[in-house]
């Protein structure tokens, strides 16, 4: 992507311009190897920790009826209901995520408003879960499916792990290659694990079909009455069954609604709801299955081809979650709650399709650190569950105020559901919170949140501080450059273009380039680059004339798109008023701030020593905004905050 206008024209997100039927089909085995991997792979360990000790259950036939039951009516209103049919409806052109549901939102509400700083705080600290659960997801499936040895023989026990980190480390090695070809690899993959999955489940069924009676909500119900309250606690492993919807609404941007939508309704749910309760039948004619039901559901003769599908599936699963995890990066960045990344563009047909290096290598090194720590499912699961329900009800709460804003045609039934969710997404979060008293690890989502929630607060705290001081100490442009004019320096051919963050003072840059090289050039470009909260800018350029030969420009982004100044001023001509810019007779100037930290202002010290960190390893102007390396010339300026 390069900002251009001319990618406007297509369908963001959608990606089905001139694919036709062909191309939907294409897009929707993309999406079943890439979104869905991680809720595909849920059967693995969900109902085994259904029946964990410390719930307290026992496989006995009511018991069975009234897990599979709250299962299948959590997989219709929380994945079904809620993600594919209603919060899709609020993609940000095209665009879905809790970042672009944020910024949907802030730009529903009045600006500076106390709400929109609560939507924004609301936003940041969800995005800082769902960077929790992307480094949990991979560890808990692939130790999932390679568990199925322990079933095979106990002798296999000790090789679990080690397999696991290293089929680890090839999945986030294979992510540089891009969306496009991981879908292509992945998606006949995860067809034939949802095929395979449904077969066992019918085949389980049809040996037992009396289990189908738990579709019926009663016997949910009938769980809650026998149990009391103690049934809500088991809805910290229910959830395990919706683990992976915030991935498909995070991944929109990536194929589009309607190829999710499809894979969803016409392959993958029906598959998961077989599987599960075939897994149920199979609990109920030998309850002694407990222990794995998932590989004792498989006939003996299918053990090692299962559990070498069931792997691969699982490697795949959490290519949803590390999609998802580079999609809220750079809205992040864009939005100005992270700093500048190296950001990779892997498809030339669909511009959502990006590869993030710095938090690739981040979440391979955070699920290798978890992988030998908890070193089980069982032990992982403490852990899950708690930054995806955060999550959730943070969606929910977003989605309500879109729809009380931006639908008054559909908030008389939108609402009443954002309701009804939140009392769902309230019973899974509490019933996850009591894992904090009696799991081991249960704290490790919620300091990754804290944590990342920490960071990004700094970050958008700290600009705004800098941008204050930088103001303060400066020049106002209209008083500067009428006083310039009256004793004009030698002035040298070729355009300056001076990159700066307001509009209405005077560039350090330029102020440097005075003071030391005591010349002007011929043309002198005031350059301010903003990004919107809209994905795709449509209006790109805004062009002033402040003075002989002195120009303000603006160029707008949205914030999933790639900043490219080069491009977006070489276009600049093409419009009324505009500037021929040669690219080989252009110069950047740039300021590159040292901060200095102080106890006597702002943010507490050692905030201001982390923005300091952050700053100084963002990557550099020249690469984010794609200015060649020998048309920049950076001038430092010390900065106390």
């Amino acid at each position: 992507m390069t900002g251009s206008a001319g990618m406007n024209s297509q369908t963001h997100g959608e990606g089905l311009a001139g694919h036709g039927n062909a191309g939907l089909a294409a897009l929707v085995v993309g999406a079943v190897g890439v979104v869905f991997g991680d809720i595909g792979t849920s059967p693995l360990y969900t109902i085994k920790e259904m029946f964990h000790p410390h719930f307290g259950l026992t496989p006995d036939a009511a018991t069975v009826k009234g897990l599979l039951s709250l299962g299948f009516w959590s997989l219709i209103l929380v994945v079904t209901l809620k993600y594919v049919i209603v919060i899709m409806r609020a993609d940000n052109d095209g665009e879905g995520g809790i970042m672009a549901l944020t910024a949907l939102a802030q730009r529903s509400l009045q600006k500076g408003s106390r709400l929109s700083y609560v939507v924004g705080i609301l936003g940041i600290f969800g995005a800082s879960l769902f960077f929790g659960d992307g480094m949990i997801t991979p560890p808990v499936t692939v130790l999932g499916a390679v568990e199925g040895l322990n079933v095979i023989s106990p002798a296999f026990g000790q090789l679990i792990v080690p397999i696991s980190v290293v089929i680890l480390i090839a999945l986030f090695a294979f992510q540089r290659f891009g969306t496009e070809k991981v879908g292509k690899a992945f998606g006949p993959i995860m067809m034939t694990w949802f095929i395979v999955i449904a077969t066992l489940g019918i085949w389980n069924i049809a040996q037992n079909p009396i289990v189908l009676r738990a579709l019926n909500p009663y016997w949910a119900w009938y769980f809650f009455a026998s149990h009391g309250w103690h049934a809500v606690l088991i809805l910290g492993a229910v959830v395990l069954t919706v683990t992976g919807g915030e991935a498909l609404y995070a991944d929109m941007g990536h194929f589009g609604k309607r190829p999710i939508r499809w894979g969803w309704f016409g392959f993958v749910l029906p598959a998961l709801v077989l599987n599960y309760y075939g897994q149920g039948a199979v609990l109920l004619g030998d309850p002694s299955a407990v222990d794995n039901p998932f590989y004792r559901a498989v006939p003996a003769w299918a053990q090692f081809p299962m559990l070498a599908l069931a792997t691969l599936a699982a490697a795949i699963a959490s290519q949803a979650v590390i999609t998802g995890a580079f999609s809220v990066t750079r809205q992040a960045i864009q939005l100005g709650y992270l700093p500048r990344l190296s950001i990779r563009h892997t498809s030339r047909e669909t511009i959502g399709q990006i590869y993030v290096p710095s938090i690739n290598w981040m979440l391979l090194g955070a699920t290798i650190v978890l992988t030998l720590s908890f070193r089980s499912t069982s032990n992982l699961a403490t852990a899950y569950g708690l930054s995806v329900t955060g999550t959730m009800l943070i969606d929910t709460l977003l989605l309500a105020v879109v729809a009380y804003k931006r639908w008054p045609d559909s908030r008389r039934w939108v609402l009443p559901l954002c309701a009804m969710f939140f009392v769902i997404d309230m019973a899974f979060l509490i019933a996850n919170g009591a894992k904090l008293f009696s799991g081991i690890g249960a704290w490790v989502p919620l300091l990754i949140g804290v944590v990342s929630f920490t960071m990004m607060r700094t970050w958008r705290r700290g600009r705004q501080l800098l941008h204050e001081e930088v103001q303060k100490e400066g020049i106002r442009l209209d008083t500067f450059l009428p006083g310039l004019m009256l004793a004009p320096p030698v002035r040298v051919p070729g355009t300056a273009v001076f990159l700066t963050t307001d509009q209405g003072v005077v560039p350090h840059a330029l102020l440097h380039n005075l003071k030391h090289n005591k010349v002007l050039h011929e043309r002198n470009v005031f350059l301010t680059v903003q990004t919107l909260t809209v994905p795709i800018a449509h209006r790109r350029l805004k062009i002033d004339e402040l003075a002989d030969g002195f120009h303000r420009v603006v160029i707008r982004f949205g914030f999933m798109e790639s900043p490219d100044v080069p491009l977006a001023l070489m276009r600049a001509g093409d419009i009324e008023g505009g500037i021929c810019f040669d690219p080989m007779a252009t110069t950047y100037f740039a300021s590159r701030e040292t901060i200095v930290a102080s106890a006597r202002r702002g943010m507490p010290e050692w905030r201001d020593r982390l923005f300091a960190v952050m700053h100084r390893n963002a990557a550099p102007a020249s690469g984010f905004f794609r200015i060649p390396g020998n048309r920049l010339v950076e001038l430092g300026t010390q900065v106390e905050i």
